[in-house]
């Protein structure tokens, strides 16, 4: 049994990636797909598509590869279930001085660091990764 969804979708991609494999899946879930389709929207994902019936829903995308290596190299987990982490505005910063990029759970919805601080909302950190 997997206690923490989210850390099982982003530990999938990134074996996945580091595998060789052109597409990675994992069960469905509200929020998974949701940060599917950013990672797919800034280019670190690439197609994603929701497959199966009913009751066995599955999030499939492909991995984007540049120069042979995967996109995502690094992912790290911040906030976790038993230790959530938020940020104000005023605390969101660059990941890696700006070549990594900062996940947050947001009154707006799932957002990068950069598009957080476009919209002045701070929010639940889920991860990072470059």
């Amino acid at each position: 049994m997997v206690t923490d969804p989210i850390s099982d979708m982003l530990i999938r991609i990134k074996n996945g990636g580091y595998a060789g494999k052109k597409t990675v899946s994992f069960p469905y879930s509200k929020i998974k797909y949701e940060i599917a389709k950013l990672l797919e929207r800034i280019n670190y994902f690439g197609d994603v598509q929701k497959k199966g019936r009913k009751n066995i829903k599955l999030i499939e995308g492909e991995i984007i590869y540049a120069e042979g290596k995967p996109a995502i190299l690094e992912i790290r987990r911040i906030s976790k279930p038993g230790r959530r982490v938020y940020r104000k505005l005023t605390e969101i910063h660059g990941v890696r001085s700006g070549y990594g990029v900062g996940v947050y759970s947001t009154v707006k919805g799932i957002l990068t660091d950069r598009e957080a601080r476009q919209q002045k909302v701070g929010g639940e950190l889920l991860f990072e990764f470059w």
